[in-house]
């Protein structure tokens, strides 16, 4: 099955077209919380002690939660049943005949759940390998709260987040906040909301407030784009990744370094030539000799022209 995100699967919990089972995944655990709370909330405040239930992995047994989903719902059309730390209850914690025959069970179970429940299984990492994992991945609708694989996806998160809290950052502000908080769920949200504080009730957030709000994480990541261009021999997309990287704060002389990445994969004739250009660079703005961003220019453009290379 496609992987859903949470606003797609908000839709299904809004139309009222919710499936029999979910696999919440992600590093993103409030908006798994939020997520799992939003099944809980589709069913009337009235009702919900009576067809609601919540099973943590670490205490209970699959028995326990056939048991709970098996309840019919009272004056309701489904069932709820949340698993939390479902992890814990995937895979056991020690390996025994009983704990293999508890684990067929709810393999059975996840193959043919009741029509009148909603499973809803939250969990932090898997053991992918796993039998019982392969088979809940198969047969239950998977939502990813919060995975962030790249750069790109950051930035992504933090837009979507940086809308809905209404926290008005600007294109340079998004790029900051991810390279000074690095691929970390956590520490985007924290740093977001660090930023908030710090320029709270200005029109616009700024790289400059991001860059005083939130502190460098050790993971941040390093953004590879203008070397890539160079490789490309595209001067114009260069230009643009260097002042997005100055214009989000990195330094110069970080900047510097992914050039020098660059540089190292040129032919050995074009590389002395680069070399000098780049030492000349580099001592020209430890002496402050003109401005960094003039000299960073001018040294991407001699990176980029192919007739030297």
């Amino acid at each position: 099955m496609p992987v859903l995100t949470p606003a797609a699967l908000r839709a299904q919990i809004a139309a009222d077209t919710t499936a029999s089972l979910y696999l919440l995944v992600g590093g993103d655990e409030v908006e798994k919380s939020a997520v799992a709370g939003e099944f809980a909330d589709s069913v009337d405040e009235g009702l919900r002690a009576f067809n609601v239930d919540r099973v943590y992995g670490g205490e209970a047994t699959a028995d326990d939660l056939i048991q709970a989903a098996a309840t019919l719902p009272m004056m309701a059309p489904r069932r709820i049943v949340i698993v939390h730390e479902a992890e814990k209850l995937l895979i056991p914690k020690r390996e025994s005949q009983a704990a293999d025959e508890e684990l067929e069970r709810l393999e059975r179970f996840i193959q043919d759940p009741p029509p009148h429940a909603t499973v809803v299984f939250v969990s932090g990492a898997l053991d992918e390998r796993r039998r019982v994992v392969k088979l809940l991945k198969k047969e239950a609708q998977v939502v990813d709260c919060g995975t962030v694989g790249d750069a790109g996806d950051a930035e992504r998160w933090v837009k979507v987040r940086a809308a809905q809290l209404g926290v008005p950052l600007d294109a340079g502000a998004v790029r900051a906040l991810v390279q000074r908080a690095g691929l970390d769920i956590a520490g985007l949200r924290g740093g977001l909301e660090r930023v908030a504080l710090y320029a709270a009730g200005q029109p616009a957030i700024t790289a400059a407030d991001v860059r005083q709000a939130v502190p460098a994480a050790p993971d941040a990541p390093t953004n590879w784009g203008i070397a890539n261009a160079i490789d490309r021999h595209d001067a114009a997309e260069a230009l643009h990744e260097l002042h997005a990287a100055l214009d989000a704060g990195d330094v110069p002389f970080r900047v510097l370094g992914q050039l020098r990445i660059a540089a190292e994969k040129m032919p050995p004739p074009r590389l002395g030539t680069v070399m000098e250009a780049m030492l000349e660079a580099d001592l020209a703005l430890k002496s402050s000799r003109g401005d960094p961003r003039v000299l960073l220019e001018r040294l991407v453009v001699e990176m980029c022209s192919p007739r030297r290379r």
